[in-house]
């Protein structure tokens, strides 16, 4: 009795296993003809037993079950999810076994699929749509993990959609995984215009240096983005309202990193962020000392200054960033804005003056002060304009500038304004 009963249950699962073959081959027919609705039918007929099944047939079941689920996602991030996780699922039955019947195939697929989602990813923030590209990135990262740099671009889309909580969670997750975002660039500077280019590979480096149109081929690493993740962190928090947790985020992040410059800069962003102008200046002297010719950083000390109400020590930054960067637009306006600004002191106090003789003679002083004042800003904001000429602010201060001073360019920078305008 035992016997026949042995061999009764031997014949029941090899019935199953024929079963299985069958539904499986049927999924594999009507998958290639693209009826995905019958293959799926026909997986789900074989699905309930396919875990006592055998390697080789375990591991077709659920390749073609990724296939079905890709071809049939549409849109859907689920199934796409789904489909991935079963491709790697084949792989790991597979390794656990030692083979690779199908291993390959669903490699392919699977890659295929995680970079289907980043094209996707790509239209879907070039069009504004950033919360879909989030998502898809961030499948993207979920389905290698390997690939941290999906997590963090699906952070940046996060906040560029204005979703600070989910941004948080992303940047945090970077932070737990030590991700800083360096890496290995090959660059090369093309013979023609001296300019320092960047290549996708090494290969492809080397090739175009020996086409004889770029030459210097050289190695450099990118900056670390563990700065700029920690300041993004904190802006949330600030964002939030909890600001100690920004502080504390800040903190945490250069307790690793105390010399890191861009960390450096978080804090000081963070700080002008909480309005603590004097905490900002302090952090961006230090910054400016380890970098003195960085004529930003010295263009932010000239703003910090400003906003603390000391316009002399703001001048100094200024020209000194100019003295640097001879065509640093920014600081050419605003070193004329300050120039500017002091007409109302000398305006008030004509306006003041009554119509005695010393009345008189201090009106005509103050008049040369501020046609002084005038021609000491003009040379700045038509420097501004050599290399911005279509900066409608520099134009119309000129236009009003080159009127006080009876100057004939006033009519020229008018039909400029107007012509920028539309004729208004």
């Amino acid at each position: 009795m035992k016997t026949k009963l042995i061999v009764t249950l031997f014949l029941a699962l090899s019935a199953i296993g024929f079963s299985q073959k069958k539904e499986i081959k049927e999924a594999a027919k009507a998958l290639k003809s693209g009826q995905l609705d019958v293959a799926s039918d026909a997986l789900k007929a074989a699905e309930g037993l396919i875990e006592g099944a055998d390697v080789k047939l375990k591991s077709q079941f659920y390749f073609i079950k990724g296939q079905v689920l890709a071809s049939s996602a549409g849109d859907s991030l689920e199934k796409l999810e789904g489909a991935a996780n079963v491709y790697a699922k084949v792989i790991e039955i597979e390794k656990a076994e030692g083979v690779s019947k199908f291993t390959q195939g669903a490699s392919q697929k699977l890659v295929a699929l995680r970079q289907s989602l980043v094209e996707k990813a790509i239209k879907d923030q070039d069009a504004g749509d950033y919360k879909a590209a989030e998502k898809k990135l961030y499948l993207s990262y979920i389905t290698n993990k390997e690939d941290v740099v999906y997590l963090y671009y699906a952070a940046g889309n996060a906040i560029n959609g204005k979703d600070y909580d989910t941004a948080l969670k992303h940047y945090e997750e970077l932070q737990r995984l030590g991700y800083d975002g360096v890496k290995e660039e090959f660059i090369a500077t093309k013979k023609e215009t001296g300019a320092v280019e960047v290549f996708g590979s090494k290969q492809l480096r080397d090739i175009s240096v020996k086409t004889g149109e770029y030459i210097k081929p050289e190695s450099r690493m990118t900056e670390s983005k563990k700065g700029e993740i920690a300041k993004n962190i904190a802006l949330i928090y600030v964002n939030q309202g909890k600001n100690q947790e920004a502080i504390a985020a800040i903190e945490n992040a250069k307790s690793e990193n105390p010399n890191d410059s861009s960390l450096m800069q978080a804090e000081a962003d963070l700080y002008y962020k909480l309005g603590d102008i004097a905490k900002y200046k302090e952090i961006m002297e230090k910054i400016v000392a380890n970098d003195p010719e960085n004529p930003d950083l010295i263009y932010n000390l000239g703003v910090s200054a400003s906003r603390l109400g000391n316009n002399d020590q703001a001048l100094d930054y200024y020209k000194k960033a100019l003295e640097i960067k001879p065509d640093y637009v920014s600081a050419q306006i605003n070193i004329a804005a300050l120039i500017l600004g002091r007409e109302t002191k000398v305006v008030d106090e004509m306006n003041a003056l009554g119509t005695s003789s010393a009345d008189n003679k201090r009106y005509e002083e103050l008049k040369k002060e501020r046609t002084n004042i005038y021609t000491t800003a003009v040379p700045y904001l038509e420097g501004a304009l050599k290399t911005n000429p279509d900066n409608i602010d520099a134009i119309r201060t000129l236009m009003n500038i080159f009127y006080q001073l009876d100057d004939p360019k006033a009519d020229i920078m008018k039909n400029k304004l107007k012509a920028l305008e539309g004729g208004n």
